[in-house]
């Protein structure tokens, strides 16, 4: 009866309206990922590019490695009339989500083996764009539900995981659909693209802006550098001086104040690890996939429309286990899941085209997917210090995606000259790498368990007082 009082509570969450909103721009910021990813991938594979010049060409995903480089501008700068007309967060989206659609429209005019500079320019545009959006949708999400609504955390991120998933991975499979029709070409399927993209901008035109104490809180740390740096540097230097300091240091001296110094490596050290595996199955699998002699229209329905509604339904039940069992426990059966899903492509390797196979390691896979992503967004918002959301989230989604972007990039080099195009060893070895993550995240489960239950107990002094 506990639990099912528990559990009829927990699926009240969703029918919060700013879980709605944190849905749609789930989609937003999965999109940008189809125009520079498999879409690109897919393209650069039919004008018969090699599967090193293919993993090279993921570098541009580099943007979101570092954008916790700017992500502080983004706590501090506010965008002249458009902040004044939306929000902070919300203009800042806006900004983003029309340059991308903007880039996408001017890659449907490239010819690409005759422009393959243009097109990898254009492309890291749509990276650097979609990057610094994440960080405000991110920002968005953490400032919507305050910490004392910290028990709609895992809903929250089950509904980011889903938005994202749903523009990636559903969204994502129309344009393979279109591919093998004989009127689209993939140019045209950009103009499409574009176009889904543009649509998205009414969800933050309709979106409403979180309330936030940030400016309160950034405008008291501020005066108190200006108060100590008076005699130093008087009038407009001490102001400017406060203002960076508040800016570019404030933010890290925060997250390193907050969690502790060893801790707060420790953190950043598990949260590099952790994905690597994932990252480099990811980047090659769509190659994999056409080599293999899966159609674009298979492609589309399963590791696109499949995987997507597989990682949606699991990123719920992923966000009830973790609701119930602690996020934690929800790392762990994730990265297992993660390296029996690498291994499940190491089988098709052997076998050949099964679609059984196929549509079994998409499973697997979304089962995997979802879970890892439900609990790490989850963790990483509840590490964040709401005075620098964005800052403090990006610096940890960028380390938990610098194996998926900079690391990833070179797949193609480890599966064409390391391993002469043995797919199933590839595979094999993408599933080793989870391990020293599942160790390491072994050795500092006290620590982890200590800053989640540290993060409730704040939560619920504050409900009592």
């Amino acid at each position: 009866m506990i639990l099912k009082a528990s559990l009829r509570e927990y699926l009240s969450y969703y029918k919060d309206k700013r879980l709605v909103t944190i849905f749609m721009l789930g989609i937003s910021s999965g999109f940008p990922w189809v125009l520079i990813g498999s879409v690109m991938s897919a393209w650069l594979k039919d004008e018969g590019l090699s599967r090193s010049m293919i993993g090279l060409f993921g570098l541009v995903f580099a943007a979101y490695t570092v954008n916790f480089l700017w992500s502080p501008l983004l706590d501090r700068i506010k965008l002249p009339i458009l902040e004044r007309l939306l929000g902070q967060r919300r203009s800042w989206i806006l900004l983003c989500q029309c340059i991308t659609a903007a880039a996408a429209l001017a890659m449907s005019t490239v010819v690409l083996k005759e422009q393959l500079f243009l097109a990898a320019l254009l492309c890291f545009i749509i990276a650097l764009a979609s990057a610094t959006h994440d960080i405000a949708i991110d920002a968005f999400r953490i400032d919507s539900l305050p910490e004392e609504e910290s028990e709609k955390a895992t809903a929250a991120a089950a509904m980011a995981t889903s938005g994202w998933w749903t523009g990636y991975a559903l969204l994502g499979a129309m344009p393979f659909f279109l591919a093998d029709l004989p009127s689209f070409d993939w140019p045209h399927i950009y103009i499409f693209l574009a176009s889904i993209m543009l649509a998205l901008v009414i969800v933050t035109l309709l979106a409403k802006e979180p309330e936030s104490n940030r400016d309160v809180v950034q405008a008291q740390l501020e005066q108190a550098y200006q108060d100590k740096l008076i005699e130093l540097a008087p009038g407009k230097l001490s102001q400017l001086t406060a203002w960076l300091a508040v800016t570019l240091i404030e933010p890290f001296k925060s997250f390193f104040r907050k969690n502790g110094v060893k801790t707060a490596i420790a953190l950043l050290a598990f949260v590099f690890l952790f994905k690597i595996g994932e990252s480099f199955l990811a980047r090659m699998s769509i190659v994999f996939y056409k080599e293999i002699g899966f159609s674009n229209s298979q492609i589309a329905q399963y590791s696109k429309l499949g995987s997507g509604v597989i990682t949606i339904i699991f990123a719920f039940l992923g966000s009830i286990f973790n609701h119930r069992y602690g996020i934690v426990k929800g790392l762990f059966v994730s990265g297992v899941a993660m390296a029996a899903s690498n291994l499940m492509f190491s089988w098709i390797a052997i076998a050949g085209p099964k679609e059984h196979l196929y549509a079994l390691a998409i499973v697997v896979d979304g089962f995997t997917q979802a879970w890892s992503l439900v609990a790490m967004v989850a963790f990483i918002s509840m590490l964040c210090d709401r005075a620098f959301s964005a800052t403090h989230y990006a610096l940890l989604a960028s380390l938990s995606s610098l194996g998926r972007t900079v690391l990833s990039s070179y797949s193609g080099v480890v599966i064409d000259d390391w391993l002469a195009g043995n797919w199933a060893l590839f595979f094999a070895l993408t599933a080793l790498m989870v391990t020293p993550s599942l160790a390491f995240l072994f050795f500092i489960r006290h620590k982890l368990y200590a800053i989640e239950a540290s993060y409730h107990s704040r939560v619920n002094t504050k409900q009592e007082g």
